[in-house]
């Protein structure tokens, strides 16, 4: 699409009321959804497996959630 039609678009919604303009950007936002957001979930899905087996194998050390937050706000004092 040219730059010139996007302008028009942008235009044209400019001229929408606010609940208008509203439910378009939330239409366009929902449809940048999709492949890129599976793509997204599968590699932490990957991840989360790949530290899952780790610990099952023992290799990584386990530490108490507040442990590790105490620690972080040692260390931004």
């Amino acid at each position: 699409m040219s730059t010139i039609a996007l302008n028009e678009i942008k235009n044209e919604a400019l001229l929408l009321s606010t609940k208008d303009r509203a439910m378009l950007a939330r239409e366009l936002l929902e449809s940048l959804d999709g492949e890129e957001e599976e793509s997204i979930e599968e590699a932490w899905l990957l991840e989360a497996e790949r530290r899952f087996a780790l610990y099952q194998q023992g290799n990584v050390k386990i530490r108490a959630a507040a442990e590790v937050f105490s620690g972080i706000e040692n260390q931004l004092k």
